[in-house]
């Protein structure tokens, strides 16, 4: 295996492990059964700061545990578990927002300037947040059954814990990629 192979391994295991710890953090929101995390913003920075492939693997191998029945989720609970319920949407949403993170993030990130960073965090951070929720009012419609309308507005509970996130995944990838500029291509690189 060469260096390139084991870093990337290291880095998403290590992100992985983060997306996990980052479930001991969660509130009870007025969406029945959806708490409020900190998972979903930790699923978007392995996008931001990994990229959008590296990323994805290590939100995929967070996914792949709970699968496997592993209690990664709030409240002691797997993904195996939590799939069909109200919250299945939103986790689906985690494994698209990586991907959407890493992408909208790239060319603003290839400027390398704290204002190019920070618009490129805060623009992608955004854009994958709203795809989780996009994911979650589709769940919420099909596994739950309530109306589009209805899971539209239940996002509302969300918005300011939303704001806070974004903001803070913006500074977090601006110091992150300027203190180590060649995170998101260094395992590429071996």
């Amino acid at each position: 295996m060469n260096k390139s192979t084991q870093r990337t391994i290291a880095t998403v295991a290590v992100f992985a492990a983060l997306i996990i710890a980052s479930g001991l953090v969660s509130i009870p929101s007025p969406v029945g059964g959806v708490p409020i995390v900190l998972q979903n913003a930790f699923c978007v920075l392995a996008g931001l700061i990994l990229g959008p492939k590296r990323g994805f693997y290590a939100v995929l191998a967070f996914f792949t545990l709970g699968l496997i029945g592993i209690p990664v989720l709030p409240g002691g609970r797997s993904i195996l578990a939590a799939l069909p319920g109200p919250s299945g949407g939103y986790l689906i949403g985690y494994l698209v927002s990586p991907l959407i993170a890493g992408a909208v993030s790239a060319p603003f990130l290839a400027r390398r300037s704290k204002g190019a960073l920070a618009a490129g965090a805060a623009i992608a951070s955004i854009a994958a947040i709203l795809a989780q929720y996009v994911f979650g009012v589709i769940g919420l419609v099909w596994r739950v059954g309530q109306t589009l309308g209805a899971a539209i507005t239940a996002q509302a509970a969300f918005l300011p814990g939303m704001a806070i996130k974004v903001v803070l995944l913006t500074l977090v990838t601006v110091a992150v990629l300027r203190a180590l500029p060649d995170t998101r291509t260094a395992a590429a690189r071996g």
